[in-house]
């Protein structure tokens, strides 16, 4: 009989563990949940099975970092990020989701990293230019949100992460079928 001493993991999830970890985030699964911020470092995501099947866990790592950067400073000590109870909870998610698509946009992976909740139809109504002002109260804290991710203390492992799921996305350019969701992603950079 053999020893395993060595475990396959998939490539797209040790780049957003990696990243997480760097950004002061550990990453547990749970079937209870579809995403939780404990407010003490702890990020659990839910297990693939409660997801949907457009889910990765790149992208709800992803999702959650902008929560994360649209609350600002001070949310990472907070219950989810401190939207609990916040009144204005749709704007928020709103920015939230401007700014997962200008994030991926730099990479050309918009539609690898979309929202798959009820969000949805706003996340692909948005504009090419998702932090451009078009009267949307979110545009105000996707901006800011802008300005944390690409210069505060996560802009290198988040643009780190990104890159790399980039060149995955293109090293399957060509063996992908038009339904994958990696179909075409990652080509314009």
């Amino acid at each position: 009989m053999r020893t395993i001493d060595k475990t396959y993991a998939d490539p797209l999830t040790l780049v957003w563990l990696h990243a997480a970890a760097q950004m002061g985030m550990r990453v547990e699964r749970s079937a209870e949940v579809n995403a939780s911020w404990d407010g003490a470092g702890v990020l659990t995501i839910g297990t693939p099975e409660t997801l949907d099947p457009d889910d990765s866990l790149a992208q709800m790592i992803l999702h959650e970092t902008c929560h994360a950067l649209v609350e600002g400073p001070g949310c990472e000590r907070l219950l989810d990020w401190g939207l609990v109870n916040a009144p204005d909870k749709k704007v928020h998610e709103h920015a939230c989701l401007r700014l997962q698509a200008a994030l991926a946009d730099t990479v050309g992976m918009r539609a690898f990293f979309a929202a798959t909740t009820m969000f949805r139809p706003y996340y692909d109504a948005l504009p090419a230019a998702p932090l451009a002002d078009d009267g949307d109260p979110a545009v105000s804290l996707a901006t800011a949100a802008w300005g944390r991710a690409t210069r505060g203390p996560w802009a290198k492992p988040l643009q780190e992460a990104l890159q790399r799921t980039a060149q995955i996305a293109r090293a399957l350019d060509g063996v992908t079928s038009p339904d994958a969701l990696w179909h075409g992603q990652g080509l314009t950079n």
